[in-house]
């Protein structure tokens, strides 16, 4: 047993009950974004969040401990991800990464945004030419140290 496989165990039994992640962030009292992170595998539960994944999942005591278990972070199988939703993300970094990483410096200083002390948000806004995906991300800025 490891992480991986208990992951396909909660993918599995959100497809068999038909939920969804934003339903499933409501019965863990958080973002839809943080949830949906969590149960791929990429956060650690507290005890109480594990005991709710244990009862909606019915995952095994051993399963639900594995969610407490600090996870190996980065979910992508290859260096350039295939997926080509996934893809256009990278596509966006290696287009845009060098603007994006220009003009918070600019406006920060030397330094980068957190990852850890981060959120994110997704939704969907109306355009009559066709809806459009909302993507926020807020990261705190971390200045590198003199020393």
């Amino acid at each position: 047993m490891d992480r991986n496989q208990v992951t396909q165990k909660i993918i599995s039994a959100k497809v068999a009950k038909g939920l969804r992640w934003g339903d499933l962030a409501k019965e863990f009292g958080q973002s839809k974004e943080w949830t949906t992170a969590a149960l791929l595998g990429q956060m650690t539960f507290s005890r109480a969040q594990a005991d709710k994944a244990q009862e909606l999942f019915a995952l095994t005591d051993e399963e639900a401990a594995w969610l407490q278990i600090v996870p190996y972070k980065g979910s992508l199988p290859t260096a350039v991800p295939t997926d080509p939703l996934i893809y256009r993300w990278y596509e966006i970094v290696s287009v845009y990464g060098t603007t994006i990483k220009e003009l918070i410096h600019e406006e920060f200083g030397d330094g980068i945004m957190s990852a850890i002390d981060f959120s994110m948000d997704i939704q969907r806004e109306a355009d009559p030419k066709g809806d459009r995906v909302q993507v926020v991300l807020s990261g705190k800025f971390l200045p590198y140290k003199s020393y």
